[in-house]
């Protein structure tokens, strides 16, 4: 899954007059960007407008260190709904700022109860940035801090490259926080922990190595701009959360599982797909030819029966029903009664009719025998329906009538 890791600029500091205009400018400038085809080792990097950024599958923003400030607090239990508000009221009195001018994201391990952190950043001006890469088509899925608070105590100097006069700067992070101050001046060196823990990682940007390692004293990691996003893009973290959440869920939710599915870790999965479609599509076909073979065979038979038993019958159109209407004939001519004729239906009557109770009405018409059987009650025809229905005759009863017949295929499928 390919990944863009995109470096925002860093946020305006102007007068209060004139920063409403500079609020977005960054997002509209020139962007330092590093693409990974699996979020690891680097593709492509550089500097473009932000029209000119690479597609990815997935696209996270990364804010510099001065950004974004963490404060720690104990995470309210509160529902979703009411979280921001919750968190709002904790930090109203630890923030400069005011609380609705911000914009909270929690730590990727946030739980209610327990200690954590919140970064806090400039509303305003995150929302500017967002706006102005969706502007373009750039969507994006994280924003995450260049850097964040953790056990492993890290050092990076960096040089602001947006600034009139660039300077050395130094951001430190640890499990104390996360804090950006100038090298120039005789307290910098003040500000670091006594002691500082032998495992620090000491890191720089190219342009801040040299001025770094003289600083400090001692060789320092150099970290091009794509090892650098790369890093912070691997992060937990995504502030994108509250008002600033992904809209449409459900589809960023489809969305993402459709990026996943096409990683190359679900290659398998998606060969074997195919595999079984087409092997569906196979097994369809091959059953469909061995009916379609079966149905024909039958045919063949039910005409060549016919054109055998009746070879008077020269074009065969619809051999069943041909049939049928000949062996119709053949019994009509030999003088013996059909199934519907009026001797059968009377045998049938008599071998269920109550003794004693001779019927008062006979009448016989289209294959159906009427009786009048004014004494008959519902035991009796009960009786009637249960000796006769089985062997496939119907009995029905109309006022004092007893009506029965044999339904034919057509009108037993009606």
């Amino acid at each position: 899954m390919s990944l863009l890791a995109i470096q925002l600029p860093t946020r305006t500091r102007l007068r209060p007059q004139v920063r409403a205009s500079a609020q977005g400018s960054g997002a509209r400038a020139e962007l330092g960007f590093v693409l990974s085809p699996d979020g690891q080792s680097v593709q492509s990097e550089g500097q473009c407008a932000p029209s000119l950024l690479p597609k990815a599958t997935t696209v996270v923003a990364v804010l510099a260190p001065a950004d974004v400030a963490f404060h720690r607090l104990t995470c309210p239990k509160a529902p979703a709904a009411r979280l921001r508000a919750a968190l709002a009221g904790i930090l109203e009195e630890q923030v400069l700022d005011e609380v609705d001018q911000l914009h909270l994201g929690l730590a990727p391990d946030a739980r209610p109860g327990e200690d954590t952190w919140v970064a806090a950043i400039d509303r305003a001006w995150l929302s500017a940035e967002l706006a102005a890469l969706e502007s373009v088509g750039v969507v994006v899925d994280r924003v995450v801090p260049g850097l964040w608070p953790d056990a492993q105590a890290h050092g990076h100097f960096h040089v602001p490259l947006d600034e009139d006069k660039p300077r050395t700067l130094l951001t430190w992070a640890d499990l104390q926080g996360v804090s950006t101050w100038p090298l120039q001046g005789s307290l910098s060196r003040g500000l670091l922990p006594e002691p500082l823990a032998e495992d620090t990682l000491w890191t720089a940007d190219p342009a801040a190595a040299a001025p770094a390692e003289r600083w400090l004293g001692q060789p320092v990691q150099v970290l091009g701009m794509g090892a650098r996003l790369l890093a912070s893009a691997q992060s937990g973290w995504n502030l994108r959360q509250f008002d600033l959440a992904a809209r449409h869920r459900g589809l960023a939710l489809l969305r993402d599982a459709g990026k996943q599915f096409l990683t190359p870790g679900w290659r398998p999965v998606r060969l074997g797909l195919v595999g079984l479609v087409l092997a569906h599509l196979v097994g369809l076909n091959a059953w469909a030819w061995m009916q379609r073979t079966e149905l024909q065979t039958r045919r063949t038979a039910v005409t060549s029966l016919l054109r055998t038993t009746h070879p008077q019958v020269r074009a065969v159109l619809d051999a069943p029903l041909q049939m049928a209407r000949e062996n119709e004939l053949l019994r009509a001519s030999a003088g013996r009664p059909g199934e519907n004729d009026l001797e059968p239906l009377l045998q049938a009557a008599a071998s269920v009719w109550p003794d004693g109770r001779p019927p008062q009405l006979l009448r016989y018409e289209n294959g159906r025998l009427s009786l009048g059987a004014p004494g008959v009650g519902a035991a009796e025809l009960a009786q009637m329906r249960a000796t006769l229905e089985p062997a496939g005759w119907s009995v029905d009863q109309d006022d004092n009538q007893i009506t029965l017949s044999r339904p034919t295929a057509g009108s037993a499928a009606r």
